[in-house]
């Protein structure tokens, strides 16, 4: 769902609202606050300010994406060559 849709559901819904509680509707409240949903959920709906509050592993350029899948291929090489030992001192907490 987009913003824009977002938004229109969050404004039938506070009008559904005030209309159950018989309260009239404040068409101007609701358009302030469906527009300022909208703005918010644009803003916050791209890839980088997902990757700035770390929800993901980060953006990989384009152009390192060669680069970046052979280290990855490299690592889970390296992993299936090595042979784990069983940890014999327990864990160690900081």
């Amino acid at each position: 769902m987009g913003a824009a849709q977002a938004a229109k559901v969050m404004e039938i819904v506070g009008r559904a609202k005030l209309e159950r509680a018989g309260q009239p509707a404040n068409e101007a409240a609701l358009a302030a606050m469906s527009e300022g949903l909208r703005r918010r959920l644009d803003a916050e709906s791209t890839a980088l300010f997902a990757t700035a509050r770390l929800w993901d592993d980060g953006i990989i350029d384009p152009r390192d994406t060669r680069r970046i899948l052979g280290l990855c291929l490299d690592v889970c090489a390296e992993g299936e060559a090595r042979t784990l030992r069983p940890n014999t001192f327990g864990v160690a907490r900081f």
